[in-house]
């Protein structure tokens, strides 16, 4: 909680963890309007899903040319561009008249988010270097943060009534404030990248953990895609609770990580993965129930338990016997964000091929995989 306390104290900080903060308020808008985009298109969930695998392809698309990016212009100004960037193209997507030109916003949008996601935790590191602060996972509890702030704005959808009146509204309020910061962070240089490539001799050590984390992203990627409109065919939600669902994911995926790293400390990183992949299981357990106010009970608990296992993977990569901690985080952000992307595109072909609720019975399975993957890593630290 102190690192909560240093980011509200002082703009050096905040203006970073805002920025956390706004690449889901833009990504997150977006996903609660996935229902109506879906109907004002007339399109299937298959074709839904390869439009969001363009958002996806735009992501990657950006990785290889972000880091000459960022060395050239400057981690800040790279950093504030990025956020320029998003505030424009987050408004694409809603505003496309025809499926084609869905695909095309989401690719560009997906450019716009790989840029700032990379831009904005290398500013945060270079931070932490120069500060001698740590404020990392805080930073990555702002961004939950936006997802709560989404939902919220939800209860908004019946009186607002326009997708892309929504978003521009959102896009003002959110640019606005990063105006207001961004000065505290413009002038800062990251030092080099490091050029080295990707050992194979990595994914020996580091199988398991890669594992969990695809399938652990991949389930929140599918929740944050999948959840509003899971509510409203299969459980019947009423409109105003539609991004329900999404925002108990978000309020509990924020508090865990904010106070994860006390029980972290606690009972071990291996055994809060384990406890996390419990809740979580139980989460699909109530979701899968048909129910609504069930379903957002459980869709609270998956929040709960994806929470703290991520950034567990992160420390237990880090700390690999015999692999550089730069190497083991590297291949736990790539492996997991691979699952975040292509999760909810897998889930929509299974759900217009067998029904949306069997795409949840899918990740409910995913669960207990990391649980069994997760007891066979502890076992292979003992």
């Amino acid at each position: 909680m102190k690192s909560l306390q240093l980011i509200f104290s002082n703009p050096r900080y905040f203006a970073p963890a805002w920025v956390f903060t706004s690449l889901n308020i833009w990504f997150g808008t977006w996903a609660i309007y996935i229902p109506s985009v879906k109907e004002k298109l007339n399109i299937d969930k298959a074709d839904l899903g390869i439009a969001i695998f363009c958002l996806s392809l735009g992501v990657f698309a950006i990785f290889p040319m972000a880091s000459k990016i960022i060395n050239k212009l400057g981690v800040g100004r790279a950093t504030w561009y990025s956020v320029l960037l998003c505030s424009i193209t987050a408004l694409f997507p809603l505003l496309a008249p025809n499926y084609y030109l869905l695909m095309i916003s989401l690719f560009v949008f997906g450019l716009s988010n790989g840029l700032t996601d990379i831009a904005m935790n290398t500013l945060v590191t270079e931070i932490e270097k120069e500060d001698k602060k740590n404020f990392m996972s805080a930073a990555h509890g702002f961004f939950s943060l936006g997802g709560v702030i989404v939902g919220l704005g939800s209860f908004l959808i019946p009186f607002i009534g326009n997708p892309a009146l929504h978003m521009g509204m959102t896009v003002v309020v959110v640019f606005l404030i990063n105006l207001f910061f961004y000065k505290k962070y413009l002038n800062i240089v990251a030092a080099p990248v490091d050029k080295e490539q990707f050992s194979l001799k990595l994914l020996k050590p580091l199988l398991l953990l890669g594992i969990i984390a695809f399938v652990t992203m991949g389930s929140e990627g599918a929740i944050i895609d999948w959840s509003g409109l899971y509510l409203k065919e299969i459980t019947l939600a009423p409109e105003t609770m539609i991004g329900s669902g999404f925002l108990a994911f978000s309020i509990t995926m924020t508090l865990g990580r904010f106070l994860g790293d006390g029980i972290s400390e606690k009972i071990g990183s291996v055994k809060i993965v384990v406890l996390g992949t419990v809740v979580a299981a139980l989460g699909y357990g109530l979701v899968l129930s048909g129910n609504t106010l069930l379903a957002v009970a459980g869709f609270a608990l998956n929040g709960l338990g994806f929470s703290v296992i991520i950034p567990e993977l992160f420390r237990i990569g880090g700390n690999v016997k015999g692999v550089e901690s730069a190497k083991g985080v590297s291949f736990i952000a790539g492996t997991g964000y691979l699952g975040f992307l292509m999760g909810p595109v897998i889930l929509g072909f299974v759900a217009e091929e067998a029904s949306l609720k069997h795409s949840f019975y899918v990740l409910l399975g995913c669960v207990l995989l990391v649980l069994l993957v997760t007891v066979s890593l502890k076992r292979r630290k003992s």
